[in-house]
């Protein structure tokens, strides 16, 4: 069967080596198309060019080396450790005999066999000079097919078949990662193949040709071969830092369209913009207003608020991003812009990620808005059947004003009668695609995006170039920088003696724990099971509350509303605590486990105290196995509360992908570049994107090609419409 696309949109399982059971397997880690799977690079590189094979006997006591081997005798050989056992290998290389051993690898018995022709690669002995070279673990590979037995005069075997880009051995080599049932092997020989012999699959990419002339950058394809098979004299440290002239090409194009599809989306939102309609704000709105704030707000909540409200009156409709850090008050900002909405005869919608968040978003705006007519409902898919018909009659009829649900705000069934405002909470965990269908469901609606993870400076181009931003970057008066300590689990009476001492004082403190029941991989840290020892031991005597998200959404809320009146001393939890929680009375804050938790979540689950006018602890207990990236995060939090710094950290330790939730489909945001490290080049490509968008070039048929290929790669991301300019 042939393949019906052209060029490199050609399915991955037309590729020789795939087929469907290998292309489920790589479609389910993004891998569709010939270019998915041609930018798939390696993930590190290894220096095998200084070694020569052809002459072993050169090899020195000590040396890291490759070389060709045919493999004369496998034997597996018990040891005087009980259960560890040997597995020996002898063969030959350029006519001199070479041994290899590998430790407790008793299953190479099975899978090395004589006459297979291997490249070894790894660490070299020698007892003494005149002594047969011999690897240590080393890392092999099956090159060639199997050989004749070698004569008794011992002369050097055939060269193995294979082409010098598939040879192990001599040069850089790539390192694969391994994706599911499929080799990296495999990989690199479909690699090579679609590179060496299919050629008409790669395509010519799809950069300008000015650009790519004035940049002196590679072409397309000379860019994937040179990073799969990096060429004799190649130097191993440009490899490795994605830096080869290769590298740069690759990522370079991939940031120039990410660029482009920005400039498609904002000129689309543009010309909707026109579309909009002005909202009223009088003087008898912000009396309202006034009457609804629990508190005064801060200089820079009223300069975000003033730009809100600038946008809200304006015919162009609203594209901004509200950011600011834990505890910050931007809900409030948000209650204030749904009520002058509200005010103008128009409904709201207000998405957050979870049942849980929408839920407590609820709780606080209908406790804020609902005394003063403003009606409002829940839609999540935890409604019963009927529940949910009558939520959702409610929203088409208009009655509802302010709707605030998960998802199930833009899934089918829900419709508004008149949308005018969009308020998406926790916007990381969301696509551009995601946003448009919810403002698609009213007439140009404003649209206000929010999140307590502010996005890295380095970042904010790349996912919210969309939106206008607004920065909240100072705490309300009074609240307290929260003190952070890190202590080892078998010293946690430090922190339950903290505990008793702050109930004593008529303050509460929050409990968190990873899981919500034990398993055999995290033994130890259910919740449930954890509120009960508590219970029963450390905090005898005091008043102790549970709540996680397996609990019913009523009596979840009846146990939230007791501790926040102070009817509960402890309130041990899992994560569901870690956002839209407001408990000022809460002075301390204790987190088991808390290296199996990310930064920012860690920096969020600490903004859960501090809310009041009384100093606060945060005390995170910790295993004794910590790896690297865990005691970097850790010593960051005790360093500092500045949510922004912490976000630019957060980027470094994860990298875009992680902190942006956008590995949607299997597929990350970015396959080659990488902002953090590859700003320069991001920065270039923007300004290369837009000199050609704003070009003639871009209108003409080389332009139109380039301009219809982005709109397919990333129409789904943006929410682009048309394939015409």
């Amino acid at each position: 069967m042939a393949p019906e696309q052209a060029g490199a949109d050609v399915d991955v399982r037309f590729v020789r080596g795939v087929g469907d059971s290998r292309g489920a397997i790589l479609n389910k880690a993004g891998i569709f198309t010939v270019a998915d799977l041609l930018l798939r690079l390696p993930f590190r590189y290894e220096d095998r060019q200084a070694t020569n094979p052809s002459q072993p006997s050169g090899l020195v006591d000590g040396q890291v080396a490759a070389a060709e081997v045919l493999v004369g005798s496998v034997h597996v050989r018990p040891t005087r450790r009980k259960g560890f056992r040997l597995v020996e290998l002898s063969g030959w290389s350029g006519g001199v005999p070479v041994r290899a051993v590998w430790f407790n690898q008793a299953w190479l018995g099975q899978r090395l066999r004589p006459r297979q022709r291997l490249v070894l690669y790894g660490k070299v002995e020698r007892a003494w000079a005149g002594a047969p070279p011999r690897f240590v673990n080393p890392k092999w590979e099956e090159v060639g097919g199997a050989e004749p037995p070698l004569s008794d005069g011992g002369k050097a075997p055939p060269k193995s078949g294979a082409s010098r880009d598939e040879a192990r051995f001599g040069r850089i080599v790539p390192i694969y990662e391994r994706i599911g049932r499929v080799t990296p092997r495999r990989l690199r020989q479909s690699i090579h193949w679609v590179l060496r012999k299919k050629k008409e699959l790669v395509g010519p990419g799809h950069l300008p040709r000015e650009v790519v002339r004035r940049l002196r950058l590679i072409s397309w394809q000379e860019a994937l071969h040179a990073v799969h098979f990096p060429r004799e004299g190649a130097r191993l440290a440009e490899f490795e830092a994605q830096r080869s002239p290769g590298h740069r090409r690759l990522i370079f194009e991939e940031f120039f369209l990410y660029s482009l599809a920005f400039r498609l989306f904002r000129e689309q939102v543009r010309k909707e913009r026109g579309r909009g309609r002005a909202f009223r704000v009088d003087d008898a709105m912000r009396t309202l207003a006034m009457r609804v704030l629990p508190f005064s707000l801060t200089k820079s909540q009223r300069k975000a608020m003033g730009e809100i409200a600038g946008d809200l009156q304006s015919e162009r409709p609203m594209r901004r991003l509200l950011q600011g850090d834990v505890g910050s008050g931007k809900t409030i900002i948000a209650v204030l812009a749904a009520l002058i909405v509200a005010e103008n005869g128009a409904q709201i919608a207000l998405m957050a990620p979870t049942s849980v968040l929408a839920e407590q978003h609820f709780s606080s705006v209908r406790r804020l808005l609902e005394p003063h007519g403003i009606r409002t409902a829940l839609l999540t898919a935890r409604l019963r059947a009927r529940e949910r018909r009558e939520t959702l009659a409610a929203v088409e009829s208009g009655w509802a004003q302010l709707v605030v649900g998960t998802h199930s705000v833009i899934q089918k069934g829900a419709a508004f009668h008149d949308l005018g405002l969009a308020i998406v909470d926790e916007q990381h965990r969301f696509g551009v695609g995601q946003r448009g269908l919810l403002v698609d469901q009213g007439r140009a609606a404003d649209l206000l995006v929010m999140t307590a993870t502010p996005i890295p400076r380095t970042l904010q181009m790349a996912v919210a170039g969309d939106l206008d931003l607004s920065e909240i970057t100072e705490l309300p008066p009074g609240r307290q920088p929260v003190t952070t300590r890190v202590r080892r689990l078998q010293d946690a009476e430090e922190a339950y003696r903290l505990v008793r001492a702050e109930a004593a004082r008529g303050r509460q403190t929050f409990y968190v724990c990873p899981t919500i029941e034990e398993s055999d991989a995290m033994p130890g840290v259910g919740v449930e099971a954890r509120s009960r020892e508590l219970a029963e031991g450390p905090f005898r005597g005091l008043r102790v509350g549970l709540v996680h998200g397996r609990v019913p959404a009523a009596p979840r809320e009846a146990v939230m509303r007791d501790f926040a009146r102070g009817r509960l001393d402890v309130l041990v939890a899992t994560t569901v605590i870690e956002v839209g929680v407001d408990v000022p009375n809460a002075t301390v804050i204790v987190i088991e486990h808390a290296e199996r938790f990310g930064l920012a979540q860690l920096h969020q689950l600490r903004g859960r105290v501090g809310r009041g006018a009384d100093p606060a602890t945060a005390i995170l207990l910790v295993g004794d196995e910590l790896g690297g990236n865990a005691r970097r995060r850790l010593a960051i939090l005790e360093a500092s509360t500045d949510g922004f710094r912490i976000a630019e950290e957060d980027l470094e330790i994860r990298g875009h992908g992680e902190i942006l939730g956008t590995r949607q489909s299997g597929r990350p945001l970015f396959r080659v570049g990488e902002l953090p490290r590859d700003g320069d080049i991001f920065r270039a490509a923007r300004i290369e994107a837009k000199r050609f968008f704003d070009s003639p070039e871009a209108r003409g048929p080389d332009g139109g090609r380039i301009l219809d290929h982005v709109r397919g790669a990333w129409g789904e991301q943006f929410g682009l419409s048309g394939t015409a300019g």
